[in-house]
């Protein structure tokens, strides 16, 4: 049976559901009862709702605060909902969001995403759930890998958001869960998350088509560097639910850093992991490993967001490589990347020798 700490007993204190002071709602979106759906239940949790006179938010993208504490209503345009591959990950990738609530220090979207970190989630998911049924069968990145066919045309939804951190005020992910899961075979909705309120989707008829994946890394790293997400025994009590439920699940260990005593760091974790899924019936478990990287942009950025980090961002400690987009990125030196991936995949084929290692980056 998993242990206590894994099953986070109710001792164990709960993070708060985010409640955005404000509300941001645009003309466009009021249009959509979904999201006029997502204002009200703002409202009733406590926040200043603002009907919006026209499309344009007004939040300085200095006002990190401002923004972080601010839930934007809005709506995808249909540039937006034309899709892109997202390797290693998926076939494509669709947005039902833009931003997260958390506070991770070494946040990627700080590098993705452009003006200030507003959560914005979108009022017309009918329509980007519907725009995304010509993409069936069209994958090369997932569809096209030997390993990994059987998963069917995947789309990858978290991207640029939690979905789940922002669910509790927009109700997309479960839409998302039912139609994927009344669409028909061949497909899979993909979403990775850092927080753990999943009873509502626990009873969504699903059909094994959404795989969800819980985002993990060592204690000191998700100590010093997560702020505003679920403690990793409530992610761990969350991944057991939804397998239990018959999810496929899966584990984001990331970021991967050789932090003090890494290797010990990680087998607690991979321990902890396989307490968690101990008894679930035909578990379909997956694995994807990532390691820290920063870009250029992202770094200053994250410095901007958190001056006092002790995050390690420096570039003559890194191996400096070019992106498809000819964009550069900072990673960890060749001979400390290849002892660690030697390490992890010895460390999974001993604690979770069930589960499927989809990708090391």
């Amino acid at each position: 049976m998993p242990s206590e700490q894994v099953l986070a007993p109710p001792s164990l204190p709960k993070p708060k559901r985010w409640t955005p002071r404000q509300v941001l709602i645009t003309p466009d979106a009021l249009k959509y009862a979904h999201g006029r759906a997502m204002a009200e239940r703002a409202a009733q949790l406590g926040a200043n709702v603002v009907e919006l006179k026209n499309n344009r938010l007004g939040i300085r993208a200095a006002d990190y605060v401002q923004a972080k504490t601010a839930l934007a209503i809005t709506t995808s345009t249909e540039i937006a909902r034309k899709l892109q591959p997202i390797p290693p990950s998926a076939d494509w990738q669709f947005h039902i969001a833009q931003g997260c609530p958390a506070h991770c220090q070494y946040c990627y979207l700080a590098g993705s995403l452009s003006g200030a970190p507003i959560t914005r989630a979108y009022a017309n998911i009918d329509e980007i759930l519907h725009d995304l049924k010509p993409y069936a069968g069209k994958g090369r990145i997932t569809s096209a890998s030997a390993t990994r066919s059987g998963e069917g045309t995947t789309f990858e939804a978290s991207c640029y958001t939690d979905p789940l951190g922002i669910e509790h005020l927009t109700g997309s992910l479960a839409e998302c869960i039912r139609f994927f899961g009344s669409w028909g075979t061949g497909v899979q909705l993909r979403w990775t998350t850092k927080f753990d309120e999943v009873d509502e989707l626990l009873k969504l008829e699903h059909r094994r088509r959404t795989r969800v994946r819980f985002s993990l890394t060592a204690r000191k790293v998700s100590r010093d560097f997560e702020g505003g997400t679920a403690t990793r025994g409530a992610r761990l009590a969350a991944l057991r639910k939804m397998a239990m439920a018959g999810y496929p699940v899966g584990l984001t260990i990331a970021p991967i850093m050789p932090v003090e005593n890494w290797r010990e760091e990680y087998r607690d974790l991979l321990r902890s992991a396989r307490a968690a899924l101990d008894g679930v019936p035909d578990a379909d478990v997956t694995v994807e490993a990532i390691t820290h990287r920063f870009t250029p942009k992202s770094k200053l950025v994250q410095l901007e967001w958190y001056p006092q980090t002790t995050l390690d961002l420096n570039e003559s400690a890194r191996d400096r490589k070019t992106t498809k987009f000819g964009s550069a990125k900072f990673v960890y030196p060749k001979p400390a990347m290849n002892e660690m991936r030697s390490w992890f995949q010895q460390a999974l084929s001993d604690e979770l020798p069930d589960a499927r290692l989809l990708y090391w980056t």
